[in-house]
């Protein structure tokens, strides 16, 4: 059944060249702006000086160093510079980790209470945040135009999502051109995260949602179409545009209104990265084959539209599922992104102590609610053999 919805986008969007350049008009001329970064690559491209031109004048303090897993330590540090500063607008520069981070930022500097973590777990409300501006240099996460961001704690080795619309970015720069000079593995990430998000809001049952689904089978071919393109030839300006706007669009809460959603194979991921540090692009490789495999019953209706209509595959239905899950297998291994858990040394003590987190936090994952500790222990199994 198509689901009643309440959908609403309030992210200004300034996309293409030269985009930088606009900043000074987006913020408020009195705004005190503490710009945030991660490992310094912004330095490298030339971001870092547009933006510092484009602000010139302007109030900056800044704040580097945000992994590309965000850490709560690492942010609380700009959490205090931020109130000892008197900071009143964020303008995160880089990926999505930075993005996310500064959405933690922007939560906890109004927050009173004793304990910002729990603004992360959902035990304390968000009720206010600084406004965030974001110069997106990373396609992948869609950050830049909702108002999720997943964090992790080094202390206690979790890996936690969060979101209020009060974090929605005011507006976000999409400039192309800022991604040219990414290693090739940060592009590959970037667009199978795109794709698994995707996937994770598709790739459930059918519900007669059709402009959903089109939509979301639109971003899926066009990734598979540009993939190759923007690997291959890191300047093609057109490939690059229309993958950084499919990363965007896959994940700004448009396709995912009024249909069910799955969102699994994040959650496993989370714990594959926590327990070893692999790309959290990476880890959705990993494991969203496998649970396709698992539980091809359920997803059946979907995997052969996605076989039809994705694809352009024929036959009988097992065959078009099949198919499906092949195909998908083959479009992360030719972004050279294996899709077994094994390729990063992960083993069965590893496969137990996450189903054991599981149950101790007594979750369930799935569209359905049917995917125990249990489950996530034999789709992990299926990827080490």
């Amino acid at each position: 059944m198509f689901n009643n919805f309440v959908y609403q986008n309030p992210v200004r969007i300034l996309f293409g060249k030269g985009q930088i350049a606009q900043l000074d008009r987006q913020i408020p001329k009195d705004a005190k702006i503490l710009l945030t970064y991660g490992g310094g690559s912004i330095f490298k491209n030339g971001v870092y000086e547009q933006v510092k031109e484009a602000l010139s004048g302007r109030n900056v303090i800044e704040f580097g160093g945000i992994e590309a897993n965000p850490t709560y330590e690492t942010l609380m540090k700009a959490v205090e510079l931020a109130k000892k500063e008197n900071i009143d607008f964020l303008l995160a520069v880089g990926g999505g980790s930075v993005l996310d981070g500064t959405k933690f930022i922007a939560a906890a500097i109004p927050y009173e209470g004793d304990d910002a973590w729990q603004l992360v777990t959902g035990k304390a409300r968000i009720r206010e945040a600084t406004p965030i501006g974001a110069v997106l240099t990373l396609p992948a996460t869609g950050s830049e135009m909702n108002f999720f961001a997943v964090i992790s704690r080094k202390e206690t080795h979790e890996k936690k999502g969060m979101g209020h619309p009060l974090l929605y970015p005011v507006f976000s720069v999409l400039d192309p051109e800022t991604t040219y000079s990414l290693p090739k593995q940060q592009i590959a990430n970037g667009i199978a995260d795109a794709f698994t998000h995707v996937m994770e809001q598709y790739m459930t049952y059918p519900v007669n949602a059709e402009i959903q689904d089109r939509m979301a089978e639109s971003i899926i071919q066009t990734l598979i179409a540009v993939a190759p393109k923007t690997l291959e030839n890191p300047t093609d300006y057109e490939a690059r545009a229309n993958f950084m706007w499919a990363a965007t669009v896959a994940l700004n809460g448009f396709i995912g209104v009024g249909v069910p959603q799955d969102w699994a194979t994040h959650d496993i991921g989370h714990e594959l990265t926590a327990s070893h540090g692999i790309d959290h692009a990476r880890t959705l490789a990993v494991v969203l084959p496998h649970l396709l495999k698992l539980k091809k019953k359920d997803k059946r209706g979907k995997l052969i539209q996605y076989a039809k209509r994705v694809w352009n595959l024929s036959g009988t239905d097992d065959e078009l599922v099949e198919g499906a899950i092949q195909k998908t297998i083959d479009f992360y291994e030719s972004l050279d992104i294996p899709t077994k858990a094994s390729a990063y040394g992960v083993g069965q003590e590893t496969i137990d102590k996450i189903v054991s987190r599981f149950k101790e936090r007594e979750i369930v994952l799935g569209e359905r609610a049917d995917i125990t500790p249990e489950v996530v222990g034999e789709i992990l199994e299926m990827s080490i053999k």
